[in-house]
């Protein structure tokens, strides 16, 4: 089911405990939820990327995977859509939007008995199904929350999953109904024991192009990454770049400086890639240079 969707623009995560409902949510960061938040600050050898949405036959073995690092892989996307030639909202009952011939059970199995260091998430959501936009479409809370925990537990179990990643980028409902069906989501799954990781990528886009703007030089990203550390001053900033290179600040002008800059002042505490689908191409040369850079002792 051939499909065009564009998501993780470039990404700031950060870490914070389960138990906190999501309240300030449309803004260009990516929540990675874990236990542990009043740790002194240091540097961290998590490495996400984002795989499956582009349907260009890209596998997890393609992937250089460091065995210093602690590694995610995020299938793009489940999606509460039909799986039909023209797809409708379905109130929380997800389907598979990722290349499944290529990112299969079996293979996710493989993958993490190959690699004792990696774990596979899926995310929801994304920017677009079939010729529209996937939109957060829910009839009620309770309906919603519920559909949702019985079809991701399905998918979740079937593949043998850890963990979400909520990439909704458009949406038909306010934000705090959208703040209470997800909290209430992670929750019951974490509870159930079905995940024990989420992370949560709110998106809007008229912060996404302000923001955008001002990644364009070194010290600009460094500003902004100080910024938002000190609005999520319970958690912890993740780097992310778009591996080919339509926006944010990549690679090739300055994200592996900026990074060095942070991982200097124990400030690096993770990177997110979008996406192993576009790095195909490029043999996955800042894949290597991410995890490299991450494996170093802190």
């Amino acid at each position: 089911m051939p499909i065009s969707l564009r998501a993780c623009k470039t990404r700031i995560g950060t870490i914070m405990e389960f138990s906190k409902y999501f309240l300030t949510l449309f803004i260009l960061q990516a929540i990675f939820l874990h236990p542990s938040i009043h740790a002194a600050p240091k540097n961290s050898n998590l490495f996400r990327e984002y795989i499956g949405a582009e349907f260009n036959n890209v596998r997890f073995t393609d992937v250089p995977i460091n065995s210093n690092v602690e590694f995610h892989f995020i299938l793009s996307f489940a999606i509460d859509y039909t799986a039909s030639s023209s797809p409708s909202p379905t109130n929380g009952k997800f389907n598979i939007f990722w290349d499944s011939d290529n990112l299969s059970p079996s293979q996710v199995s493989s993958i993490k008995s190959e690699h004792s260091n990696v774990k596979v998430a899926l995310s929801l959501g994304g920017d677009s199904v079939g010729n529209g936009y996937a939109y957060f479409n829910p009839s009620s809370v309770d309906s919603w929350v519920s559909n949702a925990v019985s079809s991701l537990t399905d998918i979740i179990q079937q593949y043998n999953l850890d963990g979400i990643d909520i990439d909704y980028e458009h949406f038909s409902a306010d934000p705090e109904t959208f703040a209470e069906c997800i909290g209430q989501l992670i929750k019951t799954l974490k509870k159930n024991g079905v995940i024990s990781f989420a992370s949560i990528a709110p998106f809007d886009d008229d912060q996404v192009q302000s923001h955008y703007l001002a990644l364009w030089k070194i010290s600009q990203f460094m500003k902004y990454f100080e910024e938002q550390s000190s609005n999520y001053e319970e958690g912890k900033v993740l780097a992310s770049f778009i591996s080919d290179g339509s926006g944010g600040l990549s690679p090739d002008n300055g994200f592996f400086t900026a990074c060095n800059r942070l991982k200097s002042q124990q400030q690096l505490h993770g990177i997110f890639i979008w996406s192993a689908d576009d790095s195909k191409g490029e043999g996955f040369r800042y894949e290597k240079q991410s995890q490299a850079l991450l494996a170093i002792p802190h």
